[in-house]
């Protein structure tokens, strides 16, 4: 399996074509995390009424209106027609919190990633696609359009954030998710699919705050980008590890990868709680598998090998 740590445009153009099979529209397969017992189903489209007509052999007899047609006496049935594009609006973290990757490549890549497939995705199936892009300094907004030229300019714009991030570099802005969270709610105020993109790294009672307003007029999919190293890290002498600003020699031992895996459990299992109690489903991503195979396994339409 190829290892690299930033994306190239070229990379995040040619998810195009594996994005094909992804649908983030309800209707789901029955094993995928949108659909039955789960948190929240996607909406998808709505739907406007546009005619009240006499009834023909075919329709669907769940359409009848029995008030009209107990008034008028003929069968009469109520036709909608879906509406013509629901928009998408991606929220992509590339704070240095997410440069860290452990194997195939960084979170940060990894949301790069995911956000290309969804916007290829999108754009595909003709509804429009949007993005607010965000690392410790900076925003780059994009309002929903209807575009391959919008889904090449966010991947531009990916690639060029992603390649700022540097072992060099510090991470600096902490309330930078919380910023990106209200820049979204400012945009999407109905009836948008919120994607946020990100390892939630950060998260307070302000984070629960936004989120909440955002769930409450419109439907929010949390892809959380994780590396396999918080679920076994096999600690060996002299391994070290840093924050950016500090450094120290990791103990030797299972104690020490044993209380690792049970904190990353303990924050997996907060974040699921708080996104549960908004209603709010998850997709997790590792940075060890290709994205599009586990978004497509996450969905019921393929399986990781």
């Amino acid at each position: 399996m190829t290892t690299y740590v930033h994306p190239t445009l070229d990379d995040l153009v040619r998810l195009q074509y594996e994005a094909r099979g992804i649908s983030l529209l309800p209707r789901q397969p029955i094993h995928s995390l949108l659909s039955g017992r789960h948190a929240s189903r996607l909406r998808g489209r709505g739907l406007t009424f546009e005619e009240l007509r006499r009834y023909r052999p075919g329709d669907d007899i769940r359409s009848i209106d029995w008030r009209a047609t107990a008034r008028l006496r003929v069968a009469h049935v109520r036709v909608y027609s879906e509406e013509r594009d629901r928009p998408v609006l991606m929220v992509v973290d590339q704070r240095m919190t997410m440069f860290f990757g452990s194997a195939r490549t960084t979170k940060a890549t990894v949301a790069a990633e995911a956000a290309a497939l969804a916007a290829w995705a999108t754009v595909a199936r003709g509804d429009r696609i949007g993005a607010i892009l965000f690392d410790d300094e900076e925003f780059v907004e994009f309002k929903p359009q209807r575009s391959r030229g919008t889904v090449l300019r966010i991947c531009q714009e990916l690639v060029r954030m992603n390649g700022r991030l540097s072992a060099s570099r510090q991470a600096t802005g902490s309330a930078a998710f919380n910023h990106a969270l209200q820049q979204a709610a400012r945009v999407a105020k109905h009836d948008h699919l919120v994607i946020l993109i990100t390892d939630y790294d950060g998260d307070d009672e302000t984070t629960r705050q936004w989120t909440t307003r955002l769930a409450a007029h419109n439907d929010v999919l949390a892809v959380l980008v994780y590396d396999p190293l918080g679920i076994c890290c096999p600690v060996q002498a002299g391994m070290e590890a840093t924050d950016g600003t500090r450094r120290i020699v990791l103990p030797e031992g299972g104690p020490f990868a044993e209380r690792l895996k049970a904190e990353f459990q303990r924050r997996c299992d907060e974040i699921r709680d708080r996104l549960r109690a908004i209603r709010i489903p998850i997709l997790p991503i590792c940075t060890q598998d290709p994205v599009a195979e586990q978004v497509l396994a996450a969905l019921g339409r393929g399986r990781c090998p």
